[in-house]
């Protein structure tokens, strides 16, 4: 924590905790002065004091005092790190490419996870992309086909705030195409061919419509693209709510018999997809965040490449002037 006082910042104002320390120190010089003084008023009359106690001088035993005062009062300040003026340096980021897609079918509004896939989803990709600060990620919504919603960026707040817009209201009509989004992951990172480190993280129930998986995902893993796949949802499923325009539900999806349909995590589709393109399937967690941290250490595996500079201006810590005082006054004190 830091305060601003004088001009000065001082950057570690929880050192305040010492400040009874440095009155107790105080108050015990100020004592051992006064106790001095009465033992010499004891011992002789004012007459005789100068002549009994030559060596003694009343005014040198207060500068010396003050000298001690003032010493410990410049190192308590120095334990407040004050800090005054800027210098700027340019900083070599280095880091990662994370793309990460999040399914938007209407699937993803099974309550199998609470209170659903889709919000399990985003909570999941939130607590991902707080784990890795240096990374750039980018988002990417899907269905039938696949949309580019935050295009790569360091900015986190501008990623959640992107992610924080999906809802129920995103959601798309259509089925799950996994192929569009592999493709669309693809164009995307073929944008800078220099790139070794290109992931891919799709979170989905794993119900896939596409006609073209094989031969995209073989196109993915021949340019370098690890494809890892978090499971949303449980095998044993939940039916699909409808939702209405007010955002209320008004009955589940049915099949053309009546009868009510169950959307169910499927496992299978996920692992080989993963298996094909050397990344990993993580089944999701519902009651802690296992689930990412494994995925964070499959991630940090790969190698962190240098991106752009980054201008960083701090302040300058100046304790070291309040050290240098305190040693002149603890010098001057010892040569009295």
């Amino acid at each position: 924590m830091a305060i601003n006082v004088f001009g000065i910042t001082w950057d570690s104002i929880e050192s305040l905790i010492f400040f009874p320390l440095f009155l107790l120190l105080i108050g015990l010089l100020v004592v051992r002065y006064q106790r001095i003084n009465q033992q010499l008023k004891q011992l002789a009359t004012p007459q005789w004091r100068d002549t009994l106690f030559r060596g003694y001088s009343p005014l040198r035993t207060k500068i010396k005092l003050v000298l001690w005062i003032v010493a410990l009062l410049f190192v308590f300040l120095a334990l407040l790190h004050p800090q005054w003026g800027k210098r700027e340096e340019h900083v070599q980021q280095k880091g990662r490419d994370l793309f990460v897609a999040l399914d938007i079918s209407r699937s993803m509004l099974a309550q199998d996870c609470k209170p659903n896939r889709l919000e399990c989803a985003k909570e999941k990709i939130n607590y991902l992309v707080n784990q890795l600060p240096s990374d750039r990620v980018g988002l990417m919504l899907f269905a039938g086909s696949a949309l580019v919603q935050c295009p790569f960026t360091r900015d986190i707040a501008a990623f959640k705030m992107f992610l924080d817009a999906v809802d129920e209201y995103t959601i798309s009509s259509g089925t799950t195409a996994l192929d569009q989004v592999i493709a669309q992951s693809i164009e995307q990172f073929d944008r800078d061919t220099s790139r070794k480190s290109k992931l891919l993280v799709i979170f989905t129930d794993g119900e896939d419509f596409s006609q073209n998986l094989a031969s995209i995902k073989a196109k993915a893993a021949e340019k370098g693209i690890h494809i890892f796949t978090i499971g949303i949802g449980t095998p044993q499923g939940a039916p699909i709510p409808i939702i209405d325009e007010s955002g209320n539900q008004r009955g589940v999806e049915k099949d053309e018999q009546g009868d009510v349909v169950i959307s169910r995590l499927n496992d299978g589709i996920l692992q080989t997809l993963s298996h094909d393109t050397g990344g990993m399937y993580i089944r999701s967690t519902s009651d802690n965040n296992d689930d990412m941290l494994e995925l964070v250490a499959q991630v940090e595996r790969f190698e962190k490449e240098e991106m752009d500079e980054k201008k960083v201006s701090h302040f300058i810590e100046r304790y070291n002037y309040f050290i240098s005082v305190s040693f002149l006054c603890l010098l001057l004190e010892w040569l009295l």
